[in-house]
């Protein structure tokens, strides 16, 4: 079992102390992590693991864990479909460096494959501004249509959407 340590915090005078006479804040201000040039983007920071700094750290060894959460989160749908859809450029623009998912009929419960639609960051906020949604969503609705009939959707999302849902 772990004694408590006891009296008060040498620098601020705090009744919590934490080790060397010193609360956990004063302490972490004096014995940090040391200081590293992060192996991934260069800057200097402090050091998580493997060379690295938290934000590199988390991306580089986590970001499957990460994805496979958001997809799970936010789409109910498992990372193997998730990756699928947004292989996909956006349905409006061909846009096929970051796209975002839709759902077609508004219902976040529905997550068919046929439901779920790539857009682009701007076609996506368009959708969902009052002013433009109307006009883009004809577009949209049009669009989808016809990508739901084609051979080659049908085929790359068949197999991964029959598949457990994570």
């Amino acid at each position: 079992m772990r004694t408590k340590i006891t009296g008060t915090c040498l620098s601020c005078g705090s009744s919590a102390l934490h080790a060397h006479k010193l609360c956990y804040k004063c302490y972490k201000k004096i014995y940090g992590q040391p200081k590293v040039v992060c192996k991934n983007c260069g800057r200097e920071r402090e050091h998580k693991a493997f060379g690295l700094c938290g934000s590199c750290h988390i991306k580089l060894k986590h970001y499957d864990k990460v994805k496979r959460y958001n997809a799970k989160r936010y789409h109910n749908l498992s990372l193997e479909l998730y990756e699928v859809l947004t292989s996909f450029p956006c349905i409006l623009c061909g846009f096929d460096k970051a796209v975002d998912l839709h759902h077609v009929d508004g219902s976040h419960k529905n997550n068919s494959p046929f439901n779920l639609v790539a857009l682009c960051p701007n076609h996506h906020a368009l959708m969902h501004h009052p002013k433009y949604k109307e006009e883009t969503r004809k577009e949209m609705l049009r669009k989808v249509e016809e990508r739901n009939g084609q051979q080659e959707f049908i085929h790359r999302v068949g197999p991964v959407s029959t598949g457990s849902q994570l």
